[in-house]
């Protein structure tokens, strides 16, 4: 059985079954935090560069102070080698940035007094969390890897104008309140499907619970754009650049449910999961992509070349 990891953004390695949070941090019991998954593999975390960009950028809509992502790149060296260490290098594990704005008693910007928390870390009480995790892959994972997953489309409730009008909704950003993405994927199972895609009002495709939808069409890829309300996908943004490398051309476009149905091949894209290709939408059997083989083997290469 794997062992799990947990690493302080002062790099200090912790027991992962001691309890690390406090339980009045705003990360329990708001979901007022930020956090980033990334894929370990042969003992090295990849699209480090991306996932830490994003998180400034969603650190910036929270009003959070902004990460310091040298302490979070030393962190995710040290969780990275004692996971390689602990497990093996050929496990591949799952590593999650979380950044909380900290303590409901005391959150970020109010005076403390500094205190010791019982793990020994010395700390403003005021200070933001911050931390990772390193865990084992999902058995799952594997196998939507090799055979695909079953997809509803639902209703996100939502205009694709709502992310200008109203930037307090957080579209866009990597938040920890996950609780409607997790109820999205309960009722999914419940009408016999794997997973969602989500779609606007004007129903237009926006993306997955915890992935980034992308089409092929003849040799050209194409995702929703980000200014309609979806995370910026880091392995997408990986992938297109392998693409395009390799003479694919990339696009960045609306697209409606009927846009997949006609695909040559529809993927949800994740930094764990890599690529899943959807092989029914809506009850509806996708035929097999031609070249799906080439497909994995683009994410594989994008992953491995950061």
């Amino acid at each position: 059985m794997s062992q799990s990891i947990l690493v302080t953004h002062d790099g200090a390695v912790l027991d992962p079954d001691v309890p690390y949070l406090h339980a009045d941090d705003l990360a329990a019991v708001r979901g007022d935090g930020v956090f980033e998954t990334l894929l370990v593999r042969d003992g090295r975390a990849r699209n480090v560069g991306r996932h830490l960009a994003r998180l400034e950028k969603s650190a910036e809509a929270l009003d959070l102070p902004a990460p310091d992502l040298a302490r979070w790149r030393t962190a995710i060296t040290t969780g990275q080698r004692v996971w390689a260490e602990k497990n093996g290098r050929a496990t591949e594990g799952l590593m999650r940035i979380v950044y909380s704005r900290g303590r409901e008693s005391a959150p970020v910007g109010q005076a403390a007094p500094r205190e010791r928390a019982e793990t020994g870390i010395t700390r403003e009480s005021n200070e933001a969390t911050a931390y990772l995790t390193v865990g084992p892959v999902a058995e799952k994972v594997a196998t939507v890897r090799a055979e695909g997953t079953r997809v509803i489309t639902l209703d996100r409730g939502y205009s694709v104008d709502l992310a200008a009008r109203a930037p307090w909704q957080l579209l866009g950003a990597k938040t920890l309140s996950y609780a409607t993405n997790m109820a999205a994927q309960r009722y999914a199972a419940s009408q016999g499907a794997d997973d969602v895609i989500y779609v606007s009002s004007e129903g237009q495709v926006l993306e997955s619970p915890r992935s980034t939808v992308v089409a092929l069409h003849g040799d050209t890829l194409s995702t929703p754009p980000v200014e309609n309300g979806v995370l910026p996908g880091t392995t997408q943004q990986a992938l297109f650049a392998a693409a395009e490398s390799e003479g694919l051309e990339t696009a960045i476009r609306p697209l409606r449910v009927a846009d997949l149905i006609v695909a040559d091949g529809v993927w949800l894209i994740s930094s764990v999961t890599l690529a899943t290709r959807v092989r029914a939408l809506n009850g509806y059997e996708m035929p097999a992509p031609a070249r799906e083989a080439d497909f994995a083997a683009l994410v594989e290469k994008a992953v491995d070349a950061d």
